[in-house]
């Protein structure tokens, strides 16, 4: 039921279950860099906690900045037999078997650079979504 599964979800949240397969930030701000700074303000500093220590901003984003959304999912053997060493708990939140199927295929990230607007944000990337419209265009020079 909902409720059983929103306590699993708080459970893996809690213990950072996403760090071991996505070992990176969520997205970071855009400017004159390619990796702009102004991420981290003395009200909201760089977090210490596994799985946002790589974030590169906490800040709360205004209107008019320009920032990455790009959340990935990677089958890093080497990183994930680290983690599940070192973090006993989150290892007992995976089915190690089903992931070492998955060795060796890397991962995906997708990234959207997106403008906050009043009610929202406004996406400049147009890039294809669905897995027939990314085939599509993977197939095309073929």
């Amino acid at each position: 039921d909902a409720k059983s599964l929103n306590t699993i979800i708080d459970y893996f949240v809690q213990h950072n279950v996403c760090a071991m397969f996505m070992p990176h930030g969520l997205g970071h701000l855009l400017g004159m860099n390619v990796h702009d700074v102004g991420g981290f303000t003395k009200e909201y500093p760089r977090s210490q906690e596994l799985g946002l220590c790589w974030l590169r901003t906490t800040r709360k984003l205004q209107q008019g900045m320009v920032i990455t959304v790009e959340p990935g999912l990677y089958f890093n053997e080497s990183w994930i037999k680290q983690m599940m060493t070192k973090y006993p708990k989150i290892a007992q939140c995976v089915d190690g078997k089903m992931i070492s199927e998955y060795y060796g295929c890397g991962g995906c990230r997708i990234e959207d650079d997106v403008m906050v607007v009043k009610d929202g944000i406004e996406n400049f990337t147009i890039v294809p979504r669905s897995c027939a419209q990314i085939e599509k265009v993977m197939n095309a020079n073929k």
